[in-house]
């Protein structure tokens, strides 16, 4: 089955295919289309002529469109879900998950596009201001170009086009090259909904080519990007004036406090957080600082919860962890944990692949906060577990990294959560939950390295739209 771009409302062909294979079976999805250059040219060109039509639509026609695509996504969930499945080996489960939070950030998107809206300035408040009227509106940016990562690929990317389609934008996306087939079956799904041509352009592709070329070419307002920090820094650098919105990396930790009880549904939420698409989760949790006095049963009991995991395949409901997203990956998660080990960590659970496609989810303790499993965004199925003495000692533990997305604490006293709320050097605080919570109208994003900018709709729209100040002398 071949796929190709989508360019102009219309499906070009590439000259050049690719294999695209499932990460867990190693079967052959598909051959998809790879731009070049001048496909990437076409593209924005589209996106720009297309840009006057989508400014001039009024609100209503732009939440409608919104909530058509939403309608069409409900009727199309399953189906939805195992592309999600085959092409990303996340467990079906756990992609209908990412399906039901797509179309609720669709639905998102349709509300905010109804009250993107100014305010009045009061001029007078200045001397020779006198007399005057004044008042901002919200105007779209134009061309908005998206680069997404494969580990969210369906909600990720409405992240993206959501709030450029509520403020009037248009969109040229790229999308990972591993989860290609998300991103495409948005296409067909938006043109149904009404969206003019040009408004979507979906091209497949080497960073290189097309991440490069939406970044430097003056035809894009703005870029938002998911990814890492070393793309993301050198993107930011090639930018310019451009807006742009980077969503990077981590590695989130969480406090557990001496006056929080070990229950089943704390270490539940520490197994989701930790070992949810096998730790391939920008907020995952990765490190776990847990109070002396509490440090052994919680130790004890996440290692039996997680040494329940069910891992294998991605279309078997009963699965909870599957492969990792590549062979690359998968072999550096066994290269981490044997530095660790030969610096002194201890393995409590896995450390080492269950078979050429499965690593096994792992705990270790006595990490060293320079050892890359502790230090770098594992982006894979790895905790680190380390006792404290006093919550000071913790809170400069989470904060001794070059990434700051979200943090965690539990604790029962208001003072010590205040504290971690205002001490925590990321993004966003989560009290008695862990970092890895979010929903999707709230405000995300991180500090540091972890990005610039903020995510949810409400708040994209804002980075996705000029403020124009309007005065009127009476």
């Amino acid at each position: 089955m071949k796929k190709h771009l989508y360019i102009q409302g219309k499906w070009k062909e590439a000259k050049e295919y690719v294999p695209l294979y499932s990460p867990f079976s190693g079967e052959l999805i598909a051959e998809i289309g790879q731009a070049d250059d001048a496909d990437v040219d076409e593209a924005i060109e589209a996106a720009r002529q297309a840009s006057k039509t989508m400014a001039k639509l009024p609100a209503s026609k732009r939440a409608a469109i919104l909530e058509k695509a939403v309608s069409i996504m409900e009727e199309r969930q399953e189906e939805l879900a195992r592309i999600l499945a085959s092409e990303a080996a996340k467990p079906i489960r756990t992609a209908r998950t990412e399906i039901g939070r797509t179309i609720q950030t669709y639905k998102f998107a349709a509300e905010e596009a109804k009250r993107i809206h100014g305010e009045t300035i009061p001029l007078d408040a200045a001397p020779g201001g006198e007399g005057r009227l004044a008042f901002t509106v919200r105007k779209p940016i134009g061309v908005v170009g998206a680069i997404t990562p494969f580990n969210f690929p369906f909600n990720l990317v409405a992240h993206k086009l959501g709030p450029a389609f509520a403020a009037g934008n248009t969109v040229v996306l790229k999308p990972a090259s591993q989860t290609p087939l998300s991103a495409l079956v948005l296409a067909e799904i938006f043109a149904e909904a009404g969206l003019p041509d040009g408004a979507l352009n979906i091209l497949p592709g080497k960073g290189a080519i097309v991440g490069e070329k939406l970044v430097r070419d003056p035809r894009i307002a703005a870029i938002t990007f998911t990814g890492s920090p070393e793309v993301g820094i050198a993107m930011k650098n090639k930018a310019g004036l451009k807006r742009v919105t980077l969503e990077l990396g981590s590695n989130s930790a969480l406090i557990i406090d001496d006056n929080v009880e070990i229950d089943q549904a704390l270490i539940d939420r520490c197994v989701i957080g930790g070992f949810s698409f096998s730790g391939q989760v920008c907020i995952s949790l990765q490190r776990v600082y847990v109070h002396e006095s509490k440090y052994e049963e919680f130790l004890s009991s996440f290692q039996a919860a997680t040494e329940k995991l069910v891992l294998g395949d991605p279309l078997e409901e009963a699965t909870d962890m599957s492969s990792l997203i590549s062979a690359k990956d998968h072999q550096r998660m066994t290269d981490w944990v044997e530095e660790a080990v030969s610096r002194g960590a201890n393995v409590v659970t896995g450390g080492k692949p269950v078979n050429e496609r499965l690593f096994a989810p792992t705990i270790l303790t006595n990490v060293a906060s320079d050892m890359k499993c502790s230090c770098q965004e594992v982006f894979g199925p790895i905790v680190v577990v380390t006792p404290f003495q006093k919550l000071d000692e913790a809170i400069e533990a989470v904060n001794d990294s070059r990434y700051g997305l979200q943090a965690g604490i539990y604790t029962r006293d208001i003072q010590k959560a205040l504290k971690a709320a205002d001490e925590l050097e990321v993004g966003g605080v989560m009290i008695n939950d862990i970092p890895t919570f979010r929903v999707d109208h709230m405000p995300y994003g991180g500090v540091k390295e972890s990005g610039f900018g903020r995510e949810g709709i409400k708040y994209a729209v804002e980075e996705m739209t000029e403020l124009k100040l309007i005065t009127i002398k009476l």
